[in-house]
C-alpha cells in the first residue's frame, strides 16, 4: 500500500496563511455585525455644561452652543479641542468656575458634541468659520463688547487665525497646552493650508465599514488609554471620560475625527499664526504626559504681548489644577485692566 506524502514547507505555509486570512476576515465580519447590531449609536446625551443650551446656523451647518453666567462683564469664550471624541466638556471647570461672575460660552465645534456631525472633510476654514459665527453672536448678545477667548490644544491655531482675521472681536486670547510649538507641528507651510490626505480620509470614512473601525477606536479600554495620555497619568477624570464615551456614540460621530486622523484638522501654518498675533495672549502648558513638546514656545517668551507659564500637570491644567490655572489666568487679565 503506497504512503501519503507529507506536503511541502510551502504547502504547508500557504495552507496556515489561508487559514489566518480566513480567521481574520471572520473577526473583521464579526466585528462589523457586532458594532451595527450591539452597540449603541443613540446613547442619551445630556447637556455637557449648565446654563442656556442653543443650535447656531453657520455657514458650516449647525454649531452647539452653552452660555451661563450673568450679562455684565466681557464676555468669555472656551473653545475644546480636537481628538476622537472632543466636546465641550473639556472646558467645563474653566466654564464653572467663570460663570459666577461673569459672561461664560462655550461651543461644540462642527462635527462633535451637539453640532452637526454629516460625512465631509472637517478641515481649518470649517473651525475657524464657527468660532467667527459664535464670536459675532456674543458680541451682539453684549453690546459689541469683545471677548476674552480661550482655546485647548489643535484649537489653539484655529483661535489664532480668527483672531487675525476678525481682531476687532477680541480682547485677549488664551490657549492651554496649545499645538504647533512641537518639532512636528510647528511650521511656515502654506497660508490657510492643511496637512490632509484625502486618500485616507476615504478610506476610512467608508459607509460600509468606517463606524466599525470607529466604534474599536473609541472603546472604553481605548478611551481610557488615551486619557491617560493625556493626563501623563492614571488618575483621569472619569466624568470626562464618561461623557467622552457617550457623545463619541452618537450617529455620525465618526466624520470628524476621520478628519483628523488624516490630518485635514492640522494647519500648515501653525508658526506663521502665533507669529503674527499682536493681541495679549496668555499660554499655558503641563510638562507630564505625550504632549509636553513645546520646544519652539522659548521664542516667544521674549515677546512683550506673550505670557507662558508652565504646571506639573498633564496637558488639561484646568482639571488638575484648576484654582492655579485660573489665577495665573487673572493675573494676566487683570494687566488688561
Amino acid at each position: 500500500m503506497a504512503s501519503r506524502s507529507e506536503p511541502t514547507l510551502p504547502a504547508r505555509v500557504s495552507r496556515i496563511g489561508k487559514t489566518v486570512g480566513l480567521g481574520a476576515l471572520g473577526a473583521a465580519a464579526g466585528w462589523l455585525a457586532y458594532s451595527r447590531l450591539g452597540i449603541d449609536h443613540r446613547m442619551p446625551l445630556p447637556p455637557a455644561l449648565p446654563g442656556r443650551r442653543a443650535d447656531l446656523p453657520t455657514r458650516g451647518g449647525v454649531v452647539g452652543l452653552y452660555g451661563d453666567g450673568p450679562n455684565e462683564g466681557t464676555p468669555l469664550l472656551l473653545i475644546h479641542s480636537i481628538n476622537a471624541a472632543a466636546n465641550a466638556y473639556e472646558v467645563r471647570p474653566l466654564y464653572l468656575h467663570y460663570g459666577r461672575a461673569r459672561p461664560v460660552y462655550a461651543l461644540d465645534l462642527p462635527g462633535f458634541g451637539f453640532s452637526e456631525r454629516r460625512r465631509r472633510a472637517y478641515t481649518p476654514r470649517l473651525m475657524v468659520d464657527a468660532i467667527h459665527a459664535v464670536a459675532g453672536l456674543v458680541r451682539r448678545r453684549h453690546g459689541g463688547a469683545r471677548l476674552d477667548a480661550v482655546a485647548l490644544s489643535l484649537s489653539a491655531e484655529y483661535l489664532a487665525r480668527a483672531a487675525l482675521e476678525q481682531a476687532q472681536d477680541y480682547r485677549s486670547l488664551g490657549l492651554i497646552s496649545p499645538t504647533g510649538f512641537d518639532a512636528r507641528l510647528a511650521g511656515r507651510g502654506p497660508l490657510g493650508g492643511h496637512r490632509g490626505n484625502e486618500a485616507v480620509r476615504s478610506a476610512v470614512d467608508n459607509p460600509l465599514w468606517g463606524r466599525a473601525l470607529f466604534d474599536a477606536l473609541v472603546s472604553r479600554p481605548s478611551m481610557r488609554y488615551f486619557l491617560e495620555k493625556t493626563w501623563g497619568s492614571r488618575r483621569i477624570d472619569e466624568g470626562l471620560l464618561a461623557y467622552d464615551y457617550a457623545s463619541a456614540h452618537q450617529p455620525g460621530a465618526e466624520h470628524a475625527p476621520f478628519s483628523f486622523l488624516a490630518g485635514h484638522l492640522f494647519p500648515t501654518d501653525a508658526t506663521r499664526l502665533y507669529e503674527a498675533l499682536w493681541l495679549p495672549v496668555w499660554m499655558v502648558h503641563g510638562e507630564r504626559g505625550d504632549f509636553v513638546d513645546y520646544r519652539h514656545a522659548a521664542g516667544f517668551r521674549e515677546r512683550p504681548n506673550w505670557t507662558i507659564e508652565r504646571m506639573p500637570t498633564g496637558a488639561f491644567p484646568h482639571f488638575e489644577r484648576l484654582g492655579a490655572v485660573t489665577r495665573s489666568y487673572d493675573a494676566f487679565l487683570a494687566k488688561l485692566g
